[in-house]
């Protein structure tokens, strides 16, 4: 059964592609348990903008962050012994960066030095923490993923406030990945790969979980939902890694757009920037591209960029 007409398709262009010096193709302990054993240059993720207009970007298996100009050049910020997966600037300039490998870091931009932020919870190791995002009341909503899937239902969501207080939320998703929160902090979007969904999870005044759901199915494929981002009508946009996809989703759910890729399938983060915050940007990663498409609606703005 099909409820809805296809969705508009809207074409990307190629913005800058990472430079040749800084590609190195071999194997990873990161890919070989994550990209089938493939030699490797880079694994993009973790799109941020600055005040400044440049994008940061982290590559997963060589430990390193990149900053990228309006005009498409590209720096290297950092290299350190880490995974680092999503980036969020705070508004107070600090740079957040969940670290599969080690857990959450705080990247200083001036220098290019890594430090430990939050390593453990309880003592215990995470799973592997992967995406996060600040609510405006300073709040730290991230998902630890791992390796979960139909297999193992057991990532989990987590919450951190700024006096400290650490509380699981959600701890039987099959693996939990990019994560936005509205602007009213009333509910958080959870894209959880392996079950090709995007979950509800609800954030009553009382704190207690309840009422998790599902917002939306995907149809499927060998990837499956990613990266997240709100623009400010509401809607929905779903990085598709596998399928070389952007959906965007009405707030209730229904398909208006499927963004695509022009280069490989990889697609999988995303970031608002540009004039107006009206264009979007798309790491792709298979090719250590970095896509852009114009859209009509602007991002909706990021907690951690206010004053």
């Amino acid at each position: 059964m099909t409820f809805f007409s296809p969705p508009r398709r809207i074409e990307t262009t190629v913005f800058t592609r990472l430079p040749e010096h800084f590609r190195k193709p071999r194997r990873t302990v990161w890919a070989d348990a994550n990209q089938g054993g493939r030699a490797i240059d880079s694994f993009l993720e973790g799109p941020s903008f600055d005040r400044q207009g440049r994008l940061y970007v982290t590559d997963i298996p060589y430990g390193r962050v990149f900053r990228v100009s309006p005009q498409g050049d590209w720096e290297l910020v950092s290299e350190y012994d880490g995974w680092p997966n999503g980036l969020k600037i705070h508004r107070d300039g600090r740079i957040f960066i969940t670290d599969y490998k080690r857990g959450i870091m705080l990247l200083d931009p001036a220098s290019g030095a890594v430090t430990p932020f939050m390593e453990t919870a309880a003592s215990e190791s995470f799973k592997g923490v992967n995406d996060l995002v600040f609510a405006p009341s300073g709040n730290l909503y991230f998902t630890d993923q791992g390796q979960t899937g139909m297999h193992d239902p057991t990532g989990r969501v987590w919450k951190l406030t700024p006096d400290g207080r650490l509380t699981c939320l959600v701890n039987t998703i099959p693996s939990p990945n990019g994560i936005v929160v509205d602007q009213e902090e009333s509910f958080l979007l959870v894209a959880v790969t392996r079950a090709n969904q995007i979950w509800r999870v609800p954030l009553p005044a009382s704190g207690l979980t309840t009422k998790v759901g599902i917002f939306s199915h995907l149809h499927g494929g060998p990837g499956g939902p990613d990266g997240l981002a709100l623009d400010r009508g509401g809607n929905l946009l779903i990085c598709h890694t596998g399928f070389g996809s952007v959906w965007r989703l009405s707030p209730l759910a229904e398909p208006l757009d499927r963004i695509v890729s022009c280069a490989g399938v990889g697609t999988t983060n995303l970031a608002f920037g540009g004039p107006g915050q009206s264009s979007l940007f798309i790491t792709e990663s298979r090719t250590g591209t970095l896509l852009r498409a114009e859209l009509e609606l602007p991002g909706q703005q990021m907690f951690s960029h206010i004053e």
